[in-house]
């Protein structure tokens, strides 16, 4: 799965959405891609975990968290689990916690900031619903490329297009 956002912005122009420059890497993949499924939560990551637990399947989790940077929605435990189980990347428009946990896990993890206070755990929020921040839609089912130049959502896959037979 060879890409760069650069190119799939110049390949395929209004057909893209480009988050803004908002986010930082923190795990320990930088380039990964696949179908979007989402979380609404607000200082709470029992739905994140309940997200996680399920197969990824090379999906990954966009977290809209409201954009709060007083406590942490993904963590090491978090990014441990979603990667055993099959996901390829988590954003998160919030904070992460245990960065240095993040880096040695093989998985894309981009977030706000990184924060050291863990969030509620009661479950509240919803799961497989549009969400919307940094001037960008995320609707399951679409695809989410990103990279070290950012992140680009488009309503397909682009990478099937571009591959020689």
């Amino acid at each position: 799965m060879a890409f760069a956002t650069t190119d799939l912005c110049d390949e395929f122009g209004d057909e893209v959405r480009v988050a803004d420059p908002v986010f930082r890497d923190w795990g320990g993949t930088r380039t990964f891609a696949g179908p979007i499924d989402t979380v609404r939560v607000f200082e709470d990551n029992g739905r994140v975990r309940e997200a996680l637990e399920t197969p990824g399947l090379g999906r990954v989790l966009v977290v809209d968290g409201g954009g709060s940077l007083r406590t942490a929605l993904v963590g090491g435990n978090l990014a441990a689990l979603a990667h055993r189980n099959g996901w390829v990347g988590i954003v998160v428009h919030g904070c992460i916690r245990d960065v240095a946990e993040l880096v040695g896990t093989p998985i894309g993890v981009k977030a706000l900031h990184a924060t050291p206070r863990k969030s509620a755990k009661a479950g509240t929020g919803e799961r497989g619903v549009p969400v919307s921040f940094a001037s960008v839609t995320f609707v399951p089912g679409a695809h989410l490329y990103a990279d070290a130049d950012g992140i680009v959502v488009a309503d397909r896959s682009l990478l099937a297009r571009r591959q020689t037979p």
